[in-house]
């Protein structure tokens, strides 16, 4: 008999995690020939969420297991941590808010039994329910990452996904300590199919994910999968270089042609020196964003810790 793993990060999830297991659970129970286990990964909440782990686990003690970080290390942790501890021959990954259809499963995990793909994905068609901004921004970061990067990115790819014991060994592999999911599952190759579907609302609960965490996710992603944003730093230190050279040599010829002229234009010269300045230390802020991950990652500390796990 086959088993499955379904790994699930919660945070501040108290509402949810009653909803979400009857919810699967009650889908689950029908494919037949199939165990299940649960791994929900507790990424260091402050609400009561560790106490309905530890009413479910004590319910079902075989089926639903958990593990409880000694802070909050981010979903990226607590994604790593539950592949780390799924020992099923399948791997489903999911969102206990529900915005996860669990009707997808048996569809899933007929897929990947007898079309010989490796993973299951989902993506979502249609952001209804968010705000038009952020949608735009989730719209124009697919956009510009894929046309920087050589790992292709699948537009509205969810982590949502079910994937064979090689592809999560695949994954596992990767050691690096600033993760991008979604980048990591499309680089690690392997056959996949992605079901389509519209966005669903939260069961319960509110998310964790503001615009501004999500923009500092996007650029973790660009930043973990491509090296476009150095060629950049170097292109518009290389066109400043030229521009002063031409204006240098401006300078020397108008002196020759025009001995009696005099250096005018002092406003012009400032904004020059500011937008020089301003080019200079954005190309820095590019460079020390690749250093700092380089410093990061050289340190070798622990992606998680785990403070209880059962």
């Amino acid at each position: 008999m086959d088993k499955l793993s379904i790994v699930i990060p919660c945070y501040n999830e108290e509402e949810s995690i009653p909803l979400f297991f009857k919810a699967v659970e009650q889908i689950v129970i029908k494919i037949n020939d199939l165990e299940t286990e649960y791994w929900f990964v507790n990424d260091g909440s402050s609400d009561r969420t560790l106490h309905e782990l530890h009413v479910l686990h004590d319910q079902y003690p075989e089926k639903v297991h958990f593990i409880s970080f000694s802070r909050n290390f981010g979903k990226e942790a607590a994604l790593y941590a539950g592949l780390q501890a799924a020992n099923g021959d399948y791997v489903a990954v999911m969102d206990v808010d529900l915005q996860d259809p669990p009707e997808f499963l048996p569809k899933m995990y007929k897929l990947i039994k007898t079309d010989d793909y490796d993973c299951i994905g989902t993506r979502r068609v249609d952001r209804k329910g968010e705000s038009k901004f952020k949608s735009f921004l989730s719209n124009q970061f697919y956009n510009i990452i894929n046309k920087i990067s050589q790992t292709n990115i699948i537009s509205g790819a969810r982590d949502y996904r079910m994937m064979t014991r090689q592809m999560v060994n695949a994954v596992l592999s990767l050691k690096e300590y600033d993760r991008f999911s979604k980048g990591i599952f499309s680089w690690v190759g392997f056959k996949t199919k992605y079901l389509e579907y519209h966005n669903v609302e939260r069961v319960a609960g509110e998310t964790d994910w503001s615009t501004w965490k999500l923009f500092k996710y996007a650029m973790d992603g660009i930043a973990d999968f491509s090296q476009v944003p150095l060629s950049i730093s170097v292109w518009l230190g290389t066109f400043s270089f030229i521009i002063s050279i031409i204006g240098i040599i401006f300078v020397i010829i108008r002196r020759i042609v025009e001995p009696s002229s005099s250096v005018f234009g002092w406003a012009s010269l400032v904004c020059l020196i500011l937008l020089i300045g301003g080019l200079q230390l954005l190309c820095i802020g590019i460079v020390g964003k690749y250093i700092g991950r380089i410093y990061i990652q050289s340190k070798h500390r622990p992606i998680y810790i785990i403070k209880e796990k059962q």
